[in-house]
């Protein structure tokens, strides 16, 4: 019997993928700062000194039912982080897998490695059980909107007011099968994700 493996693949060469646990929050916390582009598309400014610190220990919200939490980094030679991702399996059911963050270094945007990590993702996420990914992209973040798009997500509804440290947006609930489902299913599953669904 195979073994999914703990980890992604790193189809980049000269990187490869790593685990970000608790002690490498200043390696982190420099990626962050180097690369202020998606934070400030998500809250209008860069990231914070805990922000860090947030992403691998803050907790999702009460009454989410989830499997295991991953922070994934890519790092070079040097030890230097050139992506992350955060990723939660089996959120609110089973197979809903959920990309919390998917941050690329800006040097690298326009070279197709956001394509090829997230292909190499998505590919490990499968063999681990996922039938669905899901995530959130800030509406007005046209490039992240736009990317996603190409990776075959889709839209299921629109979440307003959404607080990011002091600043509120609207997000735009994305997902995608990966087993041949249809969105009218994964909907029919995660009715939080329905388009008329109230509430957070």
């Amino acid at each position: 019997m195979l073994t999914a493996p703990a980890l992604p693949a790193c189809p980049l060469p000269g990187l490869r993928a790593v685990e970000l646990i608790a002690g490498m929050e200043p390696l982190l916390q420099r990626f962050f700062d180097d690369n202020p582009l998606y934070f400030v598309a998500v809250s209008g400014k860069p990231a914070a000194p805990g922000e860090a610190h947030d992403e691998m220990h803050g907790e999702l919200p009460a009454g989410w039912s989830h499997g295991r939490q991953w922070v994934i980094g890519y790092v070079d030679a040097t030890g230097a982080l050139a992506a992350m991702a955060n990723v939660v399996s089996d959120l609110l059911v089973p197979t809903v897998w959920h990309i919390g963050t998917f941050i690329v270094a800006t040097v690298r945007h326009g070279s197709g490695d956001a394509q090829a990590l997230f292909a190499a993702l998505q590919d490990w996420a499968r063999s681990r059980g996922a039938c669905w990914l899901r995530l959130g992209v800030v509406r007005g973040n046209v490039r992240a909107e736009r990317f996603w798009a190409r990776q075959g997500f889709v839209q299921t509804r629109l979440r307003n007011a959404v607080v990011f440290g002091e600043h509120a947006t609207t997000v735009r609930v994305m997902c995608k099968p990966l087993a041949g489902g249809s969105i009218e299913a994964y909907l029919g599953l995660v009715r939080r994700d329905r388009p008329q669904a109230a509430g957070d």
